[in-house]
């Protein structure tokens, strides 16, 4: 073939960002449907999330998450490759973690010095420490709300799952890392009955 002709495509579901929702509705309980969602672009980290004690059920419409109450169980993950585990869920995975019945260890295989978000987890009350490329994660009752600083984009959104859960209000700064990656998350978040709205300033 020597000239280039047109064709149609459907591009795909952003996989990152159906993961997180998942794990925003996986935190802080409900029932969403995940309208359009694939669930063959990340069956790894709904295996994960199934886990941690969600439901989770694919359906001609997308995927439906559900977690009606019960705790959030602690899993280990260690991040791979596709189709593995994402590293670009890692720090939301982490920010379920922080609610859960028990001790949980995160390994970063991909990136190295992925764990900046720690720091500001700690400050709604998370209990994490790191050993070299493992976050070991003791799950506590109950988060508090603070003012906390996005690092970067992952982490941006894992510190507003994290702030979903958390008694009291949650400032999360510096969103425009979140903004990459996430169009109208306030937006989206909010049609599923969150309190949250975005600051100008």
């Amino acid at each position: 073939m020597d000239e280039l002709s047109g064709a149609k495509v459907r591009v795909i579901p952003d996989r990152i960002e159906t993961g997180t929702y998942a794990m925003a509705v996986a935190m802080t309980g409900g029932d969403v449907l995940l309208q359009g969602a694939q669930p063959d672009l990340l069956q790894a980290a709904l295996d994960v999330i199934e886990r941690t004690g969600a439901e989770i059920t694919p359906t001609n419409q997308g995927i439906r998450v559900r977690r009606n109450g019960a705790g959030i169980a602690p899993v280990d993950v260690t991040t791979e490759p596709f189709p593995g585990f994402p590293t670009d869920l890692q720090a939301q995975f982490m920010g379920l973690m922080t609610m859960s019945s028990g001790k949980s260890r995160i390994t970063e295989t991909i990136f190295e010095n992925r764990f900046m978000h720690v720091q500001e987890l700690a400050r709604l009350g998370a209990r994490i420490t790191l050993s070299g490329q493992t976050a070991v994660v003791e799950g506590v009752s109950k988060l508090t709300g603070a003012p906390v600083m996005a690092t970067d984009l992952r982490a941006s959104v894992s510190l507003v799952i994290a702030g979903l859960a958390a008694e009291g209000e949650t400032t999360v700064n510096r969103v425009y890392h979140l903004d990459r990656g996430f169009e109208r998350l306030e937006e989206k978040l909010s049609g599923c009955g969150a309190m949250i709205e975005r600051i100008s300033g």
